[in-house]
């Protein structure tokens, strides 16, 4: 069985038009819902809208939780490259092939500023995402972490998240649903949590409790034991935010 191939995609606007990411979502939600009508390997370079693809898979839209350090009105997708390599992620490569006219030709122009992609690849353990919507899985809130690891450090880092942490967090409300290096490097690793607002509140709290700051409610040392563990992979920064499904995308309860 191949690996499962991925793309994270952090799109920003400018001015601050809050509208922008708004649109931006809604067209891209719609637009990729009438590409569920094509057949398995159909891939087609459109004049100004998009690639139209069976195999580029638009699992997750979010809107960023700006308050939990992202910059302000950004969106989020995730897209599953079905078939892995020789699926979606050479559809996309077909896209830059030739450098035909069509890829600078798009609707959506005027509403992006900047956009930076990371090709996601999943370890051992991770959980498939084309499972993950079959089941029926939704959530209103994905963690998404992004760490900088010791070079060749990635899998090991995974592993330990898979092993350790994993567990721990499913005690208090969050899903694992993606374990993954970024890949064309080896110091990057991404990993993806579903949970709801409840869940996000009780974690906070029971870490602050077991750095007693917070005497009201029973702290888990375990959240502390993993961070200090997790430095033993960790060579940069290290961040956690929280992303908001958008409606009509795939995970999203509504």
């Amino acid at each position: 069985m191949r690996r499962g191939i991925y793309l994270l995609e952090e799109v920003q606007f400018h001015p601050m038009n809050s509208q922008r990411p708004l649109k931006y979502l809604e067209w891209l939600t719609a637009y990729k819902r009438e590409d569920e009508a094509l057949e398995s390997g159909t891939s087609v370079l459109t004049t100004s809208q998009s690639v139209r693809s069976s195999d580029i898979d638009l699992v997750g839209a979010f809107y960023a939780v700006g308050i939990t350090g992202h910059t302000q009105f950004k969106a989020v997708t995730l897209w599953d490259c079905r078939g892995g390599w020789d699926g979606g992620w050479r559809q996309m490569m077909e896209i830059y092939d030739d450098v035909k006219p069509e890829l600078f030709l798009s609707q959506i122009d005027d509403l992006r500023w900047s956009a930076f992609s990371r090709p996601l690849g999943a370890v051992a353990g991770s959980p498939g995402l084309a499972d993950i919507v079959q089941e029926g899985y939704r959530a209103p809130f994905f963690l998404f972490e992004s760490a900088q690891v010791k070079p060749g450090a990635a899998h090991d880092y995974l592993a330990a998240v898979r092993e350790e942490r994993a567990p721990v967090m499913a005690e208090h409300g969050h899903r694992l649903t993606g374990l993954y290096e970024v890949l064309l490097s080896d110091t990057e690793v991404v990993t993806v949590w579903g949970t709801d607002l409840d869940a996000h509140l009780a974690l906070q709290r029971a870490r602050d409790a077991a750095l007693g700051l917070d005497d009201e409610i029973k702290g888990d040392d375990r959240l502390l034991k993993w961070s200090k563990r997790a430095r033993e992979f960790l060579d940069g920064p290290w961040r956690e935010t929280l992303l908001a499904a958008f409606p009509g995308s795939k995970l999203a309860p509504r």
